[in-house]
């Protein structure tokens, strides 16, 4: 966490978004299958949503859970996974969402989340949201955010150097490999503010997106 106050303007060759908390509130969802999840496993319900935010389900596990076998953990996210999929009531987009990801169609963006590929599929379509051709999804990575191999990986497959990046997040796991990517950071949401991104809004609506004749991206916050 930084004092530092924020920008009111970035400029990028690419974007990274975050889905998740970012393009998606699923929160509801999110708190039905982990509170169940939590009570199973003897977890005080509020603390655990505390954690579950911008990683992969099996590394909240291995965090709750230090002593429990990985293999456990990776076999039980498998679980969660399909009942995230399954589960997608109260699912909707962000405000701003729609109209954000119109305006960034034609540039360079990917898709860089803690899902898999059948969740993002899953929570996207129940947000009536566009899904980005380049994604990068929990089957594309060894490790989970904070860890910054996705995002790494993104820039990689949009042809940029990290520096040359904005990543747009929700989370603290996520500013963290956005940041340790060597990307700076749009936060999105009451979750992202106390952490210092570079830009932050309260949701999309608060944001322009602009392009030069060069190709440069230019985010820019109301207010």
């Amino acid at each position: 966490m930084s004092d530092a106050t924020p920008a009111a303007a970035l400029t990028a060759r690419a974007l990274l978004l975050d889905m998740d908390g970012t393009l998606v509130n699923s929160d509801a969802a999110v708190a039905r299958i982990w509170r169940e999840w939590a009570v199973e496993h003897g977890l005080d319900p509020d603390e655990t949503l505390k954690v579950v935010h911008g990683r992969q389900g099996w590394a909240t596990m291995a965090e709750l859970l230090p002593h429990r076998p990985m293999a456990q953990n990776h076999a039980d996210n498998a679980v969660m996974l399909a009942r995230e999929t399954a589960d997608v009531a109260g699912v909707v987009p962000i405000p701003g969402a729609p109209a954000f990801l119109a305006a960034i169609a034609a540039l360079p963006h990917a898709l860089v989340t803690s899902a898999d590929e059948a969740l993002a599929r899953a929570r996207m379509a129940a947000a009536g949201l566009p899904l980005p051709a380049a994604r990068i999804t929990a089957e594309h990575v060894g490790a989970s955010k904070p860890d910054p191999e996705g995002f790494l990986k993104g820039a990689a497959e949009l042809g940029f150097p990290p520096a040359d990046c904005v990543a747009f997040e929700d989370s603290e796991a996520g500013i963290l490999a956005a940041r340790a990517a060597g990307m700076r950071v749009v936060g999105v949401g009451p979750r992202a503010e106390p952490l210092a991104p570079d830009l932050h809004v309260d949701d999309l609506r608060a944001l322009t997106v602009s392009v030069s004749g060069d190709g440069t991206i230019r985010l820019s916050a109301a207010g």
